[in-house]
């Protein structure tokens, strides 16, 4: 039997999660609630019901998961009420704005019995998993440090241009460096909770918290540390991720002239046997073989896969507490880069 899916939105990434659900294996779109789009809903998905308000969906007794693409700013209202009417969730990330709002939604999915993903995507992804596959096979030894670097175009502006509402998004920092934060810990989560993060950010005379230039920097109280630099104010659509161990290390790109593009160029590179005293010639890395192509669309794709796997095992793909700890470290982050101050964290 398929899992019936309501999805809430359908703006710019809204319509690509219409298109994930409608070609996934074992998933219906049953339902839409789009106020903006509805013209296009129907169009493109003339077998779902599509409908202005969210709480109409919500109700539907045909639903089975509601999956929420909206504003940051609603993400806490609308899983709250999804999981008291008795559906599964799948909500994009950030999880919540604030942290209460997180342990509102936590408390809401315990109450409910039912299962929430938090839509941190890039845990789905060919390229980036298969760097904490090797982690996870000791392949590099004990991590000592990541790197991430994202290299990008400005934003689309959203629906109603919310992304760029300092009241709507929350903050940059929740709409894009979350997920390589969320990366950082995911990589690092063997070493336990970090202790400190420090950040420094600017812009071109936006308001705090809509850094077009951040940089951060987070500490494990062995020395392992991860530092994460995006700028949003660049071109194209560059990410790269550089992981060190006590016995290999890996460095990862992609490249393309956008985000949601199937057409990139994906790389991965890892040496391994280093013994802590290499001389100069250590070697040359070798390429790893990826099990699917990698990029947002495809990892979308996986998301929704993994949603349908979560619902019919009761398991979540991620643990919803890991997309609570990934904006309580981001939150840490932007107060420090607003006071100059290293922040203490307890996550």
């Amino acid at each position: 039997m398929s899992v019936r899916f309501a999805l809430l939105g359908h703006g710019l990434w809204g319509a690509h999660h219409a298109r994930a659900i409608a070609r996934t294996p074992g998933a219906e779109l049953v339902a839409i609630a789009a106020r903006t789009e509805a013209a296009a809903a129907r169009a493109s998905h003339p077998t779902a019901v599509v409908v202005a308000d969210w709480r109409a969906c919500i109700a539907r007794a045909d639903v089975d998961v509601v999956d929420v693409v909206l504003p940051d700013d609603m993400h806490e209202e609308v899983a709250v009420a999804a999981l008291e009417a008795g559906k599964h969730v799948l909500l994009e990330k950030p999880m919540a704005t604030t942290l209460a709002g997180c342990d509102r939604i936590l408390r809401a999915a315990r109450a409910a019995g039912r299962v929430l993903c938090v839509g941190h995507e890039l845990r789905l992804s060919s390229q980036w998993g298969a760097i904490r596959g090797l982690l996870d096979a000791g392949r590099l030894g004990r991590p000592l440090h990541v790197f991430v670097s994202l290299w990008r175009r400005p934003y689309r502006g959203g629906s109603e241009g919310w992304r760029y509402d300092r009241a709507r998004v929350g903050s940059w920092l929740l709409e894009e460096t979350i997920h390589y934060l969320d990366l950082a810990l995911w990589y690092l989560e063997s070493l336990g909770p970090p202790v400190a993060v420090v950040a420094a950010g600017n812009s071109k005379g936006r308001e705090p918290g809509l850094y077009d230039n951040f940089s951060t920097l987070i500490r494990w109280p062995d020395g392992a540390h991860a530092t994460i630099n995006q700028t949003l104010a660049g071109f194209g659509h560059h990410q790269a991720v550089h992981v060190v161990g006590t016995a290999g290390s890996v460095r990862a790109t992609w490249s393309a002239s956008m985000d949601r593009t199937r057409q990139a160029t994906a790389l991965v590179e890892v040496l391994e046997g280093l013994t802590g005293h290499e001389r100069f010639d250590v070697g040359e890395p070798s390429v790893l073989p990826l099990a699917a192509p990698s990029g947002e669309l495809y990892e979308l794709e996986a998301e929704i896969a993994a949603m349908v796997d979560a619902v019919r095992t009761g398991r979540p793909f991620m643990p919803p507490e890991a997309a609570r700890r990934a904006v309580a470290v981001c939150l840490a982050a932007e107060e420090s880069a607003r006071t100059g101050r290293e922040m203490a964290l307890a996550v």
